[in-house]
């Protein structure tokens, strides 16, 4: 199998990768308004623009908003059924990511399920954020 296709991070996403490599969930939140967390990384405020960002570590919790369940063979992700879903963080940003940790099927995949972070080493730079059912 060939290898899975990695991002490459950049200075503005860096904070990011360090933390998924450190078994840290990061996200921004803005210290000029009340805009909140927000995700993907960016060095300004997504509301304001302020540049007066911040990043810190998230809980690593959220629901599993939406998903599908993808049937296509992969070459870089096997030819297992893989859920490719979005999910609410508790701090309020969504997240586009797999479930892992389950059957993927719709019964094992209610929405709303609470899931938790999991990460996974590709190699020595970059761990993968993945979510999985919070009871596993």
């Amino acid at each position: 199998m060939p290898p899975r296709m990695l991002p490459e991070p950049t200075p503005e996403t860096r904070h990011f990768w360090d933390g998924c490599r450190e078994g840290e969930l990061r996200l921004q939140r803005c210290t000029e308004c009340d805009g909140g967390s927000y995700f993907p990384p960016r060095p300004f405020c997504p509301k304001c623009g302020s540049r007066k960002v911040e990043v810190f570590k998230a809980s690593g919790r959220g629901v599993l908003w939406s998903y599908v369940i993808n049937h296509r063979p992969r070459p870089d992700m096997g030819d297992q059924p893989y859920a490719i879903a979005v999910v609410k963080l508790e701090e309020g940003p969504k997240m586009m990511t797999n479930i892992v940790g389950c059957p993927q099927t719709p019964e094992a995949l209610p929405l709303d399920l609470p899931v938790r972070v999991t990460f996974a080493k590709q190699n020595d730079d970059i761990s993968l954020p993945f979510f999985e059912p919070a009871g596993a």
